[in-house]
Parts: C-alpha cells; sequence; structure tokens
C-alpha cells in the first residue's frame, strides 16, 4: 500500500484543527488520564486541587504534583506534545509509514521521528496494549472526523 502525501496532508490539518496547542493537547491527555478519577500514585489519596503546571493535579494528602503526561509514554518527551501525538496520529492512521515519510512530512530529525514511533508501536503493537494510548487515539479520531 503506498501512502499518498496528500492523505498525510488531510490528516496533519485536520490533527492541527483540533489539537493545534500545547493546552489543548494537554487537556486531551489529562481528561483521558482521570476521566474525573484521580488516585494519588504517591499515597493513593482521590481527594485533589489544581497543580501548579496547568491540567495537572496536586494531592490534598501528600502534597505531590502529577503532571497529565506523567507515567505515559508522553512522559518526559523531549518534543513538543503536539508533535508527539502528530506522530502518534500518523503512525497509527498509516501503519506502513516509514520514520523518513515521517521526517519529511513534519520537518522533524529523522531519529527523532524513529525513535518516538518505535514507542509508539511498542505500546500499540505490545502484548499489554496500552489502554491510555488507545483512548487518546480513539478521543483525537472522534474529533477529527466529521
Amino acid at each position: 500500500m503506498t501512502i499518498v502525501q496528500n492523505d498525510i496532508k488531510e490528516v496533519l490539518q485536520k490533527f492541527r484543527n483540533h489539537f493545534s496547542t500545547e493546552e489543548k493537547c494537554l487537556e486531551l491527555l489529562s481528561g483521558k488520564k482521570w476521566n474525573d478519577d484521580f488516585i494519588c500514585k504517591k499515597c493513593g489519596n482521590t481527594n485533589y486541587c489544581k497543580g501548579k503546571k496547568p491540567y495537572s493535579r496536586r494531592c490534598t494528602k501528600c502534597k505531590s504534583d502529577e503532571s497529565a503526561t506523567s507515567n505515559t509514554l508522553f512522559h518526559n518527551c523531549k518534543i513538543p506534545l503536539s508533535e508527539a501525538l502528530e506522530i502518534a496520529i500518523l503512525s497509527c492512521t498509516f501503519p506502513d509509514i516509514s520514520s523518513y515519510e515521517l521526517s519529511r512530512s513534519l520537518g522533524r530529525r529523522h531519529m527523532t521521528c524513529y525513535h518516538f514511533q518505535k514507542k509508539i508501536k511498542a505500546c500499540v503493537e505490545g502484548k499489554q496494549k496500552d489502554k491510555f494510548l488507545q483512548g487518546v487515539l480513539n478521543e483525537i479520531y472522534k474529533r477529527i472526523e466529521p
């Protein structure tokens, strides 16, 4: 199957229409991560307040902050979250896309696309499929498809 450059551009344009900023991406991740079900990773408390960073949550008992990306595929991601999600959506929409094609389409270094695509494929195709990533991708598909 050949991937047509116009198809890639169309998917990217739809994605960027809905998730153009880091804040919108963080909103998506926090909604999928917690879904109003916060449990502190350190102490198990379920009560929280707003954290220091956007869309983070702070445990009211032990005062630890948890970001929307912590303990996810996107934790300590060195590229902007919107670009990481672009790699994820293109890799899952076009399973046969090469890291070279991702690099050309996104204007990113080849090795950056290669390493992040490898992480995504491990989550999608691994023995324990990442339910969080699947939920994020499903939510993106819902918003970008007419």
